[in-house]
Formats: structure tokens, C-alpha cells, sequence
């Protein structure tokens, strides 16, 4: 069974899924028996040789992972979307790293996949695993050489931009299981960038987050902004750039992993993503190895804050729903020695500095 257009009415997925906030307490404390069951005999038929072990692959997203370890080979990594949703945009993911990798953005190679819980009551997708760290475990520890890693993050960017979509927002599995390619499920950029952004500022003003007087400035900022979301032709947007979602070295970025919630959007979104976590620093370097191989577009300043702004009120939801102010320093997001409430302080303060650099058209390096 698929799931066409199931991503319709989601901004973004983790958040605007029916079981809203599914799998964000950390993976493998999920896995049942009879779910390790079924994944060594996938692994066993997509590898031909039965797994010698099965261990916690060590996700920090929403879906479960394991480490499948084999004999005189190499492990394999699986990923399982068990939601009650029956997402299937795992088929959309996998058809994505395919098409990027063909373009030189180094991504894990994809074993085997399937989305149609036709044979096990979940999707899942087999990796090829890729021994290196994320790229926030040498960021936490000072070791990243972040102006080289940077650059290439942007230039990685402007690469997979090269990706031909249609529409915007999610993508629409259907065509993809039918080899038309990646089409969007929205047919103008302002009706997914709107997706729920009433909901999301309701719901941070419920949790007293933000103040009424804040959300209001996030309506007036936005609408004034709406212009620039008449975008004729969109991109692909990994939607997650961030450095747990890049694996390497200290100054090599080897894959970039997790596409489950690539789009069709503004070619600045990735690029503000970046913005969410890092300062002006990191974002020039990044800029320049975005412009080292394609051109920023028009009012590419304004439309860099808007993003931001967007980007960091749907991750303040997950900030919020998931608990994440309740963890402590070994939390993937929480810097060293750092904390929930600093955390907290800092999502506040990147959505003011978001407002302000629209509201006053500030460069985006003054971060």
C-alpha cells in the first residue's frame, strides 16, 4: 500500500505528522522482536548472507536504525519508518540520493528499499554503511576545520540544486514509483511555505514560548515578505542540512545523509538552514562555495532571513513538543556545556535575530 499525497498538508514532517513527535525519543528504545526479526531476513536476502549480529545503529532522527553486521563484509545500515501514518516517502529518499549521487554529492550507496509494507508492517531502506562520524561530533569537540567544511557544505548545496523538480513542497511519491520523476505536491511555493505556519505560532504561544505580540510580528514580517515566494521554477531542499546530517572528517564532508524530508523550494532555504546553528563565519564561507558554482539569486539577503524565520519557528515546535529543552549537553543539538534552558535561550533569540534581519534587511553574516 502507498500512500499518495501524504505529505500534502505537512510543512514538516516530525511536526506535522498525525502521531506528531514520533521516534524523537531516540530510536532503538522502539525496536520490538519481531521488528529485529524482520530485518535480518531482509538483510539476509539483500545481502545474501544472514546478518552475524544486529545492533543499534545509533539514529538521532525519527526513524529506528540498526547496524547489521555480516560475515567477512561490511556492515549494512537499515532505517524503518514505523509510524502509524505508513509514510512511504522513503521511496521519495532513496530515487533523491540516487539522483544526487549522480551529480557528485557523495551519499551513502542505497542497498535496497521498500515503502509498500506489502511483505513487513513498516518501510525500510538498507544502506551502505559509511564509517565516519557526523560532522557535529568534531564541531562539539573544536576539531572541525569550519571554514574548509563550510565551503564545501555550500558548494554541495548548489550542486544538488542541479536536480530537476517540478512544483513545490513534498514531493508526490506516486510519480516516483512510476520513474516521472520528482514533482511536488503544491503548485505554488507560497502555498507550502504557508502550510501551518498559523498552527505552529498558536501552538509556541500556547506553550508560552513566544508571547502574542511576537507571533503577531511574525504574521505582519512574513506577509510583507510574501513577494518573494512567487518563485516560477523550485529546487531540491535537503530541509535538514545540518552537521548531524553530514558524515567526514575534520575538514571533508563524505556523505550527506537523511533526505526524508527533501523539497521542492527557494534556493536559499538550505543555506538559511545553515543559518539556524551557525554564525556569520560559517555562513560567508558557506556562501562562497555556494556562489563557486551557481549564482545566488535576487534579494538573496531578504529571502536568506525569511527562511531562517520559517525554518526556526517549525523547529521551535519540535524543540517544544519533543522535550528537547529537557536534555542536557549530551544531546546532539546542545552544545558543549551547554543546556536545555540555553538551548531555549538560543531558539528565541535566532527567531528575533531572524525577525530583525527581515524586518531591517540586515546582511546575513551579521549573525
Amino acid at each position: 500500500m502507498t500512500l499518495t499525497h501524504g505529505r500534502r498538508g505537512i510543512y514538516y514532517w516530525k511536526c506535522d505528522r498525525a502521531a506528531a513527535f514520533h521516534g524523537t525519543a531516540q530510536g532503538a528504545a522502539r525496536a520490538r522482536p519481531e521488528v529485529e526479526t524482520a530485518v535480518r531476513s531482509l538483510v539476509a536476502r539483500a545481502a545474501g548472507v544472514a546478518p552475524v549480529a544486529l545492533r543499534d545503529g545509533g539514529g538521532q532522527g525519527n526513524h529506528l536504525t540498526f547496524l547489521a553486521e555480516l560475515p567477512e563484509r561490511a556492515p549494512l545500515f537499515v532505517r524503518i519508518e514505523d509510524g502509524p501514518e505508513q509514510d512511504d516517502y522513503l521511496a521519495v529518499e532513496s530515487h533523491v540520493m540516487a539522483r544526487v549521487r549522480s551529480l557528485g554529492v557523495p551519499t551513502p550507496r542505497v542497498q535496497a528499499t521498500d515503502a509498500s509494507r506489502g511483505e513487513v508492517p513498516f518501510a525500510w531502506q538498507i544502506l551502505e554503511y559509511l564509517p565516519h562520524p557526523d560532522l557535529n561530533r568534531h564541531f562539539k569537540a573544536g576539531t572541525l576545520d569550519v571554514s574548509a567544511v563550510a565551503t564545501q557544505i555550500g558548494r554541495l548545496i548548489a550542486t544538488w540544486q542541479q536536480v530537476p523538480v517540478e512544483g513545490f513542497g513534498p514531493f508526490d511519491v506516486g510519480p516516483v514509483l512510476g520513474g516521472e520523476g520528482l514533482r511536488g505536491l503544491h503548485a505554488r511555493y507560497a502555498d507550502y511555505f504557508f502550510t501551518r505556519l498559523e498552527a505552529h505560532l498558536e501552538y509556541l504561544v500556547a506553550r508560552k514560548f513566544l508571547r502574542p505580540t511576537q507571533a503577531g510580528e511574525v504574521r505582519v514580517e512574513v506577509e510583507r515578505a510574501r513577494p518573494l515566494l512567487a518563485l516560477e521554477r523550485g529546487c531540491l531542499v535537503h530541509k535538514d542540512t545540518a552537521l548531524w546530517n553530514l558524515l567526514g572528517t575534520e575538514r571533508e564532508v563524505k556523505a550527506v545523509i537523511d533526505w526524508d524530508d527533501c523539497i521542492a523550494g527557494d534556493p536559499m532555504d538550505d543555506l538559511a538552514l545553515l543559518g539556524c546553528f551557525h554564525d556569520g563565519a560559517f555562513l560567508r564561507a558557506a556562501f562562497s562555495g555556494y556562489a563557486s558554482v551557481r549564482s545566488l539569486p535576487e534579494e538573496s539577503g531578504r529571502r536568506f532571513w525569511l527562511h531562517v524565520l520559517r525554518n526556526m519557528i517549525f523547529k521551535a515546535v519540535i524543540r517544544v513538543g519533543a522535550g528537547y529543552f529537557d536534555h542536557d549537553s549530551r544531546f546532539f543539538l546542545i552544545g558543549a556545556g551547554g543546556s536545555g534552558a540555553s538551548l531555549r535561550e538560543q531558539t528565541q533569540a535566532r527567531i528575533a535575530a531572524a525577525l530583525d534581519g527581515l524586518r531591517e534587511g540586515r546582511d546575513p553574516f551579521s549573525l
